[in-house]
Order: C-alpha cells, then sequence, then structure tokens
C-alpha cells in the first residue's frame, strides 16, 4: 500500500494523507502553551543543566546543516536557524517510532547510548523555556503549532506531549480547501515573524493532513549601535574580479576580538543588549573554503576563550538576506531517509504507520542595522584616546553565529557572500 506522505517544512511540516477514511476528531482545538507556572510546581532538576545535555549535539548538527548547505550552495550566501530546524524535527521524532526514530535523532548528532529519548525531550523543553525567558532585553519567540485536517485523528498522549514538551499546539483546519487552509498558515507564520516571513507555503496538496509550522522570531538591539550618520558607501569583494556596493556601517570602540593566525582569520564578538552575541569571523581573503573545512564547535569554544577586549575601528556592511533550504535533500545526506519512504513509522502522532513525509523546508531571514536588527536613530560613546585604532573591514566574505550566550545555543548561523543580494 501506498503510505501517505507528510510534507514537513520548517518554518514547516506536512503530513500527506492515506487511502482510507480518517474518523472525526473532536479534540484538537486551540490549546493554550504550557506556561512556566505550571511547570514550577513540578519537581525538576536545574533548567540550565538539563538543556547542556543537548546542547553540544545541537551544536555539531549546526556544522553538519552548514557543511551541507554550502556543498549544495558553493557561492551563495547561506542563512538558517539551527535550534528552529532542530526542535521541529525532536517534535517530528517523538511521534516517530523504531528506525524512522533513532534516524531522526542521530540525523540531530545524538549518540543513542549515550543519552535516552526522554533527555533529549526534556532537554528541548527547558531548551524552549529559557530562550522564550521573559524580561531579556532580546526578543526571541520560539515554538512550534500543528495545524491538523478535522478528519485526522491525532493520539490524545502526543498532543499532550508535544504541549509540555515543544510549547506545541494543535490548530484543527480543513485542507480540503487548500487555498484557504495554505493563506490560514502562510498568515499564521507572517504574523508569528512580525511580517518578515510572509510566505512559508508557495503551494499546499489538498491531500495533506498535518502542517508542523515551527517559528522563530528574533529582535535585539546592539549594545552600542553604530552611529546612522557613519554610514557611508564602500566596495564589497565577492571575489577577486567582482565588487558590489554596499551601505558599510562604521564605529570606533572596544570589542573582544581575537586573531587566529593558525586558521588565517580574524574573530570580532559584537554583543547585543540582553544574553546574545554575534560572532563575525573574518577569513583572510581566498582563506574560506579551508576555514569551512575546519569549523567545528571545538573551534568555536576555541576562539571565544580566546577573546581580548581591544580598540578598534569596526566596519560592517548593512545587510539584509535569506536562506530557504530543502531539508528532506539535506536531511538524506545525514543518513535521515526512513521518514521520506515507505519504510516509515510516525505511528506516535496517528497510532497509523501508513504515513510519510514528503516535504521539508526551512526558511530564516536576517536583517543587520546600526542599531542591531531593526532600524533606529540612536548614538552612542566610548571615550577614546586621540589615537587612529586599527580597521577591521568586513569587506569580503565572512561568517556569521549568533549565540544565546545563557545556554551556549547558535541560535542563528550564516556565510555572507554577498550583502546586496536580495
Amino acid at each position: 500500500m501506498m503510505k501517505a506522505m507528510v510534507p514537513l517544512c520548517l518554518l514547516v511540516a506536512m503530513l500527506h494523507p492515506n487511502v482510507y477514511s480518517l474518523t472525526q476528531t473532536d479534540h484538537h482545538t486551540d490549546q493554550p502553551e504550557a506556561t512556566d507556572t505550571q511547570e514550577q510546581h513540578s519537581l525538576e532538576v536545574d533548567p540550565l543543566e538539563s538543556c547542556q545535555r543537548i546542547i553540544a549535539s545541537n551544536t555539531d548538527f549546526a556544522f553538519q546543516f552548514y557543511r551541507q548547505a554550502t556543498t549544495q550552495e558553493p557561492d551563495k550566501n547561506i542563512f538558517f536557524s539551527p535550534v528552529s530546524i532542530s526542535a521541529a524535527l525532536a517534535l517530528l521524532a517523538l511521534g516517530s517510532r523504531g528506525s524512522s526514530q533513532a534516524q531522526l535523532l542521530e540525523g540531530l548528532a545524538f549518540n543513542l547510548t549515550n543519552i535516552q529519548k526522554e533527555e533529549i525531550h526534556d532537554g528541548f523543553r527547558q531548551l524552549l523555556r529559557l530562550l522564550n525567558r521573559p524580561g531579556s532585553q532580546v526578543q526571541l519567540n520560539m515554538g512550534n503549532t500543528l495545524f491538523m485536517d478535522k478528519h485526522l485523528k491525532p493520539m490524545k498522549t502526543f498532543l499532550k506531549d508535544i504541549k509540555k514538551l515543544y510549547r506545541a499546539k494543535a490548530v484543527s483546519s480543513s485542507f480540503q480547501d487548500s487555498t484557504e487552509a495554505k493563506k490560514e498558515i502562510n498568515d499564521y507564520v507572517k504574523k508569528k515573524t512580525h511580517g518578515n516571513i510572509n510566505q512559508i507555503l508557495e503551494d499546499l496538496d489538498p491531500n495533506t493532513l498535518m502542517v508542523i509550522v515551527n517559528y522563530i522570531y528574533f529582535k535585539a538591539y546592539w549594545e552600542n549601535p553604530f552611529n546612522i550618520k557613519g554610514t557611508h558607501k564602500d566596495f564589497f569583494h565577492l571575489n577577486a574580479k567582482t565588487s558590489v556596493e554596499v551601505e558599510m556601517m562604521i564605529r570606533d570602540g572596544f570589542y573582544k576580538a581575537y586573531s587566529d593566525r593558525k586558521l588565517s582569520c580574524k574573530v570580532v564578538q559584537i554583543p547585543y543588549k540582553g544574553d546574545v552575541t554575534a560572532l563575525f569571523i573574518l577569513p583572510n581573503k581566498g582563506k574560506m573554503k579551508e576555514l569551512e573545512r575546519v569549523l567545528t564547535k571545538n573551534t568555536v569554544y576555541k576562539w571565544e576563550r580566546s577573546l581580548q577586549r581591544r580598540r578598534m575601528e569596526l566596519r560592517i556592511p548593512k545587510l539584509s538576506i535569506s536562506g530557504t533550504y530543502d531539508l528532506k535533500r539535506i536531511l538524506t545526506n545525514l543518513g535521515v531517509t526512513d521518514v521520506f519512504s515507505n519504510w516509515a513509522d510516525l505511528s506516535g502522532i496517528t497510532g497509523n504507520p501508513d504515513v510519510k513525509v514528503s516535504k521539508a523546508t526551512h526558511k530564516a531571514l536576517l536583517k543587520i542595522h546600526e542599531n542591531g536588527t531593526e532600524v533606529a536613530a540612536a548614538n552612542s560613546i566610548d571615550f577614546l584616546p586621540h589615537s587612529a585604532p586599527p580597521i577591521v573591514k568586513f569587506n569580503h566574505p565572512f561568517l556569521l553565529l549568533i549565540v544565546d550566550q545563557y545556554t551556549q545555543t547558535i541560535l542563528f548561523m550564516g556565510k555572507i557572500v554577498n550583502p546586496a543580494e536580495k
């Protein structure tokens, strides 16, 4: 028998149907997300300690995904949210069984002899709770929503678990009217990303049974903004032969930085207000591919340990870049094959093994401006000596990591090859 297909998209995931009818269900109306106050009543270990168990694997996955993305598009901008992809796929693993589940978790860089599945899911529960922590100066909202066809009957335990572990809620939808369902999902993502991502779904098969939407929205301001009056036109060198004109921001101030002579690159850490920092990595001209080959979590840990505060004149291009990825292609290369095949077992979702993932998509967007991730006029002055500082100019391809320092989670990762590319 042919299996149903599950387009899984990130910002989205989808389930495609089977040949026999699915009985009507009445228990997947909008549900409130689990609140921190509810969680605090349960006896539990320190949330930071619990989420630390999954951070190393999440970081390994981030670099594995980056390698796949850059192999597929070697000379293109790259930008994605590894933690967003990990959370959506771990949620899918929660509804998977057998080798489908093992491949998903191993594809997310978990060694299942060293960590229990329950520890992984609890790690994500605590991580999502800490990333969405109230009172932070960074606006970071991340969550999952399942749009389920009104004829699909999900298991109550699955609905309960996704709410408790992944801050996910289920919404009843009618996929037979695919135009209206597509609009409903796109409008939802647009709202959750504050208008930044208008269309995550371009088409929607009327046979779809479920769409899993994972969204992440990030807005933050530099601890020390760039002065808008200093921004000027300059050239960014895509390669030895080609340049484009960009708006170059400029700031003379103190930053934590490190020159890695062995890897021929400079690393500059720019703090946002709150617990999030951006790590800008500038390889020497022509050295990007060598740097990419040795890019691992240990390399980044070494850089972070080696950073020292120093004065510099920093020049960084304003930019707005996005990345859209076929997750099915990348995950298949990482050994996650069963969920996309007739061997798929997603019986943890419906109690029925006859569905599979047919499509998986991720989309992420970044804007960098003088005041952080959104334009706003502001001035900040460091008291500087009258000598001229060294200039660090990001005027050729560079790497970027945006890291939540509190949990040591890579929120976003990218390579800026052409800041002028829309």
